[in-house]
């Protein structure tokens, strides 16, 4: 994707592409990143404000780490699309039918 943008029309595209969503995988990458980074910058927050004896310290560090964690996990970066998914084309998908639910025969209760 281009992102010079020398005329008005050219700005059409950026809204107009599709845009490549997160893998699976990628999504579960992003989600341990979060809690690791998260739960390692209140333990250096907490150890570093207990140090010091500053809870305004404590709180700029673990701060810092959920503006740190959100810029590594919230944007779509391409380690997070490693593994692609497969879809089938809609005219492929119309040739194969849809798996129908098994419905559980009613049996005649017997009474003695």
């Amino acid at each position: 994707m281009n992102f010079r943008i020398s005329s008005p029309s050219d700005i059409v595209p950026l809204f107009t592409e599709p845009l490549v969503a997160m893998d699976w995988q990628g999504q579960k990458l992003a989600e341990q990143l979060m809690q690791i980074l998260l739960l390692a910058f209140a333990v250096v927050g907490f150890g570093g404000g207990y140090i010091l004896g500053s809870f305004q310290m404590m709180v700029l560090i673990y701060a810092s780490g959920v503006v740190l964690t959100t810029l590594i996990t919230v944007p779509n970066w391409p380690f997070f699309n490693r593994n692609p998914l497969k879809w089938l084309d809609p005219s492929e998908a119309e040739k194969h039918p849809k798996p129908q639910l098994a419905v559980p025969s009613k049996k005649k209760s017997s009474k003695k």
